[in-house]
């Protein structure tokens, strides 16, 4: 007997593989979607403390004079980060809504599929209770005919009997 097929559990997921890519397969969307993630990480944050404290400590300790108070350039770094980072985080959060919507309709579907197979097992096990209640109600038929006819061949044979008997009296010998 052949093994029967695996189910395929991701066939309503198939359609919307397009969108695990927030940003593109290509080399900059893979690069793009590697920078998004890093924004809300403790490391991003921790790194760009370090970075920033050092860039202030240099400039206010003299050991470097390249933007002092009140940190100009550094004002500046932070507001390119902003313009760049914010459409980033923004088409990695539309992108994500994207795929959820999408997921999410495919785990509807794949319920709806689930709910249509349960209901097709539910009528299959009602029409195979029918046929058993039929059947059972044809043995009690048949039992019945049975025992009737039963009770016949019964009657029959007594009367065959006793006609017998009755021939064999009679006859005088």
């Amino acid at each position: 007997m052949p093994a029967a097929a695996e189910p395929d559990h991701m066939r309503f997921h198939a359609p919307h593989l397009h969108l695990n890519s927030v940003f593109g397969g290509d080399w900059f969307g893979r690069k793009a979607e590697i920078f998004a993630r890093f924004f809300g990480t403790p490391t991003f944050i921790i790194v760009q403390t370090v970075l920033v404290a050092i860039w202030m400590g240099a400039n206010i300790w003299g050991l470097a004079h390249f933007d002092l108070y009140p940190f100009i350039l550094l004002n500046l770094a932070f507001s390119l980060q902003a313009a760049y980072a914010a459409p980033l985080i923004l088409l990695a959060q539309t992108r994500q809504a994207d795929r959820d919507k999408a997921m999410t309709e495919a785990d509807a579907q794949h319920r709806e599929a689930l709910s249509q197979a349960s209901l097709e097992r539910q009528q299959i096990a009602t029409q195979t209770q029918q046929q058993i209640l039929k059947l059972l109600e044809q043995n009690t038929e048949l039992t019945r005919i049975t025992r009737e006819l039963t009770q016949r061949i019964e009657e029959l044979t007594r009367d065959i009997h006793n006609r017998t008997c009755q021939e064999g009296r009679a006859a005088p010998a």
